[in-house]
């Protein structure tokens, strides 16, 4: 059985403050883009619990801390009825790009997993199950335009259709560390609590300079090339533009009628949806 698991931006991001646990309340909204992994699992007779491969872009994580691979064992050690299996990715989304696609293959497994062997498990549940995974592991089971609050996890859906506009995803292939980009925050980059939900049912041509991503700050002055691909977006007739997540990536939202001009670097990833 397969499934194409799909990415996501951030349309603001917003960080409000650090909490007890160690995590950091934010404010986001999810938006699903249609750039895509595949991911199939194939039931075997064999003694190995999971057989793992991949192809496309190379996995830069051991078999440890594959989110795939958890999703399986996490499901597994509730429901000893799955069988073991053959389990493939192709990985096209970028890593450790602030697009989400190991949360978003995680997700599917979980799924796949559920349908394939018929066990009944709530959207609900399966979205505490992805929450085990990672913060921003559940909106993808619900995969719908959604403002997050909490570490990510509480979600709400909007009512949000930017298919009216032509999205441009650049990523450099920097790969930035998403703890480390936690770290790099201060009191001084952090926003008010509500602004963002507030700010996005402006117009998009009022997002400018309004809705922005609180990562920015620190992640533009480590590495100046993802800040310049911002700039040339909007040099290019941008509405809006901002780095998605903790990066690296970087949107355009544009008039379908805007000729866009990809002259990036040839080793950046660049498309269009």
């Amino acid at each position: 059985m397969l499934a194409f698991p799909n990415c996501k931006i951030n349309l603001g991001l917003n960080i409000i403050g650090k909490r007890s646990d160690g995590f950091h309340d934010l404010e986001t909204i999810f938006y699903p883009i249609n750039i895509r992994d595949a991911v199939e699992i194939v039931a075997v007779e064999i003694d190995r619990e999971i057989t793992f491969t991949c192809s496309g872009n190379p996995l830069s994580v051991n078999d440890d801390d594959n989110l795939c691979i958890k999703a399986y064992l996490l499901l597994k050690n509730d429901f000893a009825q799955i069988p073991n299996i053959n389990m493939h990715l192709h990985k096209n989304i970028p890593m450790g790009a602030g697009l989400g696609g190991g949360s978003a293959d995680a997700s599917a497994v979980l799924m796949l997993l559920n349908t394939k062997f018929n066990l009944q498990i709530s959207q609900e549940k399966l979205s505490d199950y992805a929450l085990q995974l990672g913060s921003d592991c559940p909106f993808f089971i619900i995969n719908k335009p959604c403002i997050a609050t909490g570490r990510g996890e509480k979600l709400a859906p909007i009512e949000l259709d930017l298919s009216a506009y032509k999205i441009i995803i650049v990523n450099p292939g920097i790969h930035v560390n998403t703890g480390a980009a936690f770290t790099s925050l201060n009191k001084d980059n952090f926003s008010n609590k509500g602004l963002l939900s507030k700010q996005i049912q402006n117009n998009i041509g009022d997002w400018k300079g309004n809705i922005k991503n609180d990562f920015e700050v620190p992640i533009f002055s480590q590495y100046p090339e993802i800040e310049s691909i911002k700039n040339k977006l909007y040099n290019d007739g941008a509405i809006y533009s901002a780095m998605s997540g903790s990066g690296s990536s970087v949107f355009g939202i544009f008039n379908k009628e805007t000729d866009i001009n990809l002259n990036f670097p040839a080793q950046y990833f660049c498309q269009v949806v």
